[in-house]
């Protein structure tokens, strides 16, 4: 029998190796649903670097195993093995597809950062570096111009204001998830997210509602106004394929739009402490009549300040045995005469 020659054996195996792994990319099924517009960025992103993977796991571990098999050791062989001491073009070859491999993923992940918003200037807010420098360099003119100087820099140091103080000049907000078209442009939502041990409190600056969930309507452009009152944490939605730090005395932004009404899980992504793992809420995504009757309800409770603190938490100190104990009964199979029975044996 004849002989299949090696460079169409070759090429064979590299045309299945290519289709397997194209089958792959497209259908591994390791992502959650899509549910904003930022998700296809991050997911073919991520579906070319498991293509890669895949058509990489093929080749190094056929090749094992074909060399395992075909040059194993066969019965009565006792002869040493061919001495083989390198060959200088496959390994210039295997080196370099990896480099360019690793650089191909490195500029495609930086675009569709940039895509993002993540490298963008439109999130950078309060003065200007230029217009700082420009005061600085008017205030410092020779004295000989005093008279020009003092004309000139007086009106702008008053615009300028409380903006030439270092602090103000520090003031820069870091963001993530818009593209720089979004970045110009006012957002149609505007919420305040507090990160604490262990909750995220998410405040409407325009209706004064306070929430322990993030309630947004569908296909709208909404931004997160990130911050922290203790340690780092990370609002995180899988789904939205976003994440961002909240970090203590700095804001960071989070800007997206959900395309997909439903409720999505929140997670905290930085170990923040001894129940960083409790650390979660959810994103409601309404239809846009939804979150209309959403703000109608809870503006009215958020005119009662009362109902706000009961509605945001509970202060367990005011409550008797039986009534922090009972949300619990159902669950630990407990009645009401049993928690009386225990009761009257703790007083004994």
């Amino acid at each position: 029998m004849k002989q299949i020659p090696a460079p169409l054996l070759t090429l064979v195996g590299g045309v299945l190796v290519t289709l397997i792994s194209l089958w792959v990319g497209q259908n591994h099924g390791l992502l959650p649903e899509q549910a904003s517009a930022q998700a296809p960025l991050v997911d073919s992103l991520f579906d070319v670097m498991v293509t890669i993977a895949t058509a990489l796991f093929i080749v190094v571990e056929g090749t094992i195993v074909y060399f395992a098999i075909q040059f194993r050791k066969r019965r009565g062989d006792e002869e040493d093995g061919l001495p083989i001491e390198g060959n200088l073009p496959l390994e210039a070859f295997w080196t370099a597809i990896p480099a360019v491999i690793v650089i191909g993923l490195g500029i495609y992940s930086v675009e569709v950062f940039q895509e993002m918003g993540g490298i963008s200037p439109a999130h950078q807010h309060g003065m200007q570096f230029s217009d700082a420098s420009q005061v600085a360099l008017v205030a410092q003119a020779p004295s000989g111009d005093g008279a020009i100087a003092e004309d000139v820099s007086a009106p702008l140091l008053a615009q300028a204001g409380e903006e030439t103080q270092p602090a103000a000049l520090n003031r820069v907000k870091y963001g993530f998830g818009a593209s720089p078209e979004m970045g110009d442009r006012t957002p149609d939502l505007t919420v305040n997210v507090t990160g604490m041990q262990y909750a995220w409190l998410f405040n409407y600056p325009d209706t004064g509602i306070i929430a322990g969930e993030l309630h947004i309507p569908v296909d709208t452009d909404v931004q997160l106004n990130l911050s922290a009152q203790d340690v780092i944490h990370s609002f995180w939605v899988p789904q939205f394929r976003l994440k961002q730090d909240a970090i203590p005395g700095q804001e960071t932004q989070l800007r997206f739009v959900a395309t997909k009404p439903g409720t999505y899980p929140v997670i905290c992504a930085e170990l923040c402490g001894a129940y960083h793992g409790g650390m979660r809420s959810q994103v409601i995504v309404h239809t846009p009549e939804e979150f209309s009757q959403w703000l109608a309800e809870n503006q009215q409770v958020a005119a009662d300040p009362q109902a706000v603190q009961e509605a945001i938490a509970i202060n367990t100190q005011d409550l008797s045995d039986t009534e922090y104990l009972a949300p619990y009964d159902h669950e630990m199979g407990v009645d009401a005469a049993s928690l009386a029975h225990f009761h009257a044996h703790a007083m004994n």
